[in-house]
């Protein structure tokens, strides 16, 4: 199963970034969808997910910045990362959370 995950890059802190996240739609229309996390040396954590219902759910580091959506039509999933600090520095990974179903990761680096 692939994930297709994009949007990432370098910004300066206080920016903002859009990741997207395709999936197939066998998967998508079933999952609860999600956005993880890898900063190097680190474990992978978790970001946000998106139920099927839109019902989401954030990590405390992120409440408040960052927006995970949904469009069902697409088979994608979003996250709007806001006010982005040195430490939201990681390679970012889409989840279908029932398989799980991983994407290849995506980097978004925060530096001046």
């Amino acid at each position: 199963v692939q994930l297709q995950a994009s949007g990432g890059g370098l910004v300066q802190p206080g920016g903002s970034l859009r990741l997207s996240c395709v999936a197939p739609r066998s998967i998508f229309r079933f999952n609860t969808m999600g956005w993880y996390r890898q900063a190097p040396g680190n474990q992978r954590e978790f970001v946000a997910s998106v139920a099927i219902d839109d019902t989401t759910n954030y990590a405390d580091s992120v409440r408040g910045r960052f927006a995970i959506s949904r469009d069902n039509a697409k088979n994608t999933v979003y996250l709007q990362m806001n006010s982005l600090k040195p430490e939201d520095t990681a390679v970012y990974y889409c989840v279908a959370v029932a398989g799980p179903y991983w994407g290849q990761g995506t980097l978004v680096t925060v530096s001046s």
